[in-house]
């Protein structure tokens, strides 16, 4: 990579955050984090990073509620978020869809390996594992949400 593209992790899980910020960097990202989502949301319009990987449940703020603010910023209105969680129901997932992510990911689904291969992907990179990803949607660009 010629140029470090920054990921927000946002996770209260500190052994799993520990895990990917490890990986991540080993992969030359430039790694920030965040433990809730009041957190969250803070950092990603302070260090508008390239990609956001997001835990729904978290103290303080959840991580859907979190992405409909994001996209209600011009920045956070393109911004790929990649909803890292281990909620997998269908009213779960058709929120999420809703509020703008790129992906929906169960933890337990994917390797550290297939995560950095969907990051990769996401970002435009060549990267290993990207066959695994399973998009919500094919469309590269979140939809537009009226102010």
């Amino acid at each position: 990579m010629s140029e470090k593209k920054r990921i927000l992790i946002v996770d209260d899980e500190a052994v799993l955050v520990d895990l990917m910020r490890t990986k991540l960097t080993q992969h030359g990202f430039d790694i920030v984090v965040a433990h809730d989502g009041e957190e969250g949301l803070q950092k990603a319009l302070e260090a508008r990073p390239d990609l956001i990987l997001m835990d729904i449940v978290m103290p303080r703020m959840d991580g859907i509620t979190v992405v409909k603010k994001l996209r209600q910023d011009p920045w956070g209105k393109t911004v790929p978020v990649i909803i890292l969680t281990n909620l997998n129901t269908a009213e779960t997932v058709e929120n999420s869809i809703a509020s703008g992510v790129y992906d929906y990911l169960v933890k337990i689904d994917y390797t550290l390996d297939d995560l950095v291969g969907i990051i990769s992907k996401r970002l435009g990179l060549a990267g290993e594992g990207s066959e695994r990803i399973m998009p919500i949607r094919n469309d590269p660009p979140p939809p537009k949400f009226e102010e």
